[in-house]
């Protein structure tokens, strides 16, 4: 008897062993599908930001005529950056009261970039750069149809590489 108690014993210690083993097994498994199902989904995300985007860049006005009106703000952008400087909110501010008090004018927004690193990205970078402008603007007030975009004749600024790195705001009629 002795014997099959041992017996007995080692059974249950098998199956416990086993039903354990099961379960790391099952989690493991469960926590690879979790992540493999999370990384499905982001992209599913991302793909669903571009289509906001072109929703966005469809009502962008933009213009190919020569750079002309009146300086009405300059902001400057640090290497690599599109979001708003942390000196930007009097100057929109200001932009937005100008355009108030004169009706008629709307506002040109043109962006510029350094010349260090990939062209390509540098220009999609100015552009990223006056659309935070126009987003500014349009959260101050500004009616879209008062702002429109440009791209420069130049895309790189004069003078040193912070200077490049900008937005001008121009006010015209």
């Amino acid at each position: 008897m002795y014997q099959e108690d041992k017996d007995d014993t080692q059974r249950v210690g098998l199956w416990i062993t086993f039903g354990i083993v099961a379960l790391v097994v099952i989690s493991t498994v469960s926590a690879m599908v979790v992540r493999q199902l999370q990384s499905i989904e982001v992209p599913a995300a991302a793909a669903a930001a571009p289509a906001a985007a072109v929703v966005v860049v469809e009502e962008i006005v933009l213009i190919e005529t020569p750079m002309a009106g009146d300086l009405a703000a300059t902001l400057y952008f640090g290497t690599g950056e599109s979001a708003l400087p942390a000196d930007a909110a009097p100057l929109i501010g200001a932009v937005a009261q100008a355009l108030a008090a004169a009706p008629s004018r709307k506002v040109v927004l043109s962006g510029f970039h350094d010349e260090t690193g990939d062209a390509a990205r540098n220009a999609e970078l100015a552009k990223q750069r006056a659309l935070s402008v126009r987003a500014a603007l349009l959260a101050a007030g500004v009616d879209k149809s008062r702002i429109a975009l440009r791209k420069p004749e130049v895309a790189t600024g004069s003078g040193s590489d912070q200077e490049a790195r900008r937005v001008e705001l121009r006010l015209v009629d």
